[in-house]
């Protein structure tokens, strides 16, 4: 019964920031700064995504202790930063 405490199984919405880096001879390679070790490639910019997305999954279900912000991660942000050189 829907109603019963309990019975509802709910998930949780998680977000990571992957960092796409397009590669000379093609494709594309993305890493999870916040998941130390989890990065993946893909010829495509919609292969790579897809495949970062799996790779976060797997990389949480052989971590579950990283499931969650730690503090320390959630004291990261990006921040885009503009130089002029010459």
């Amino acid at each position: 019964m829907a109603g019963k405490k309990g019975s509802i199984k709910r998930k949780k919405i998680l977000q990571y920031y992957a960092v796409f880096q397009e590669e000379s001879d093609g494709g594309f390679s993305v890493w999870v700064p916040s998941l130390p070790g989890c990065c993946t490639q893909g010829d495509t910019l919609e292969e790579a995504t897809n495949n970062v997305r799996e790779a976060i999954e797997l990389y949480l279900e052989e971590t579950p202790d990283k499931k969650y912000p730690s503090e320390a991660r959630q004291k990261q942000f990006l921040v885009p930063i503009t130089v002029s050189y010459a």
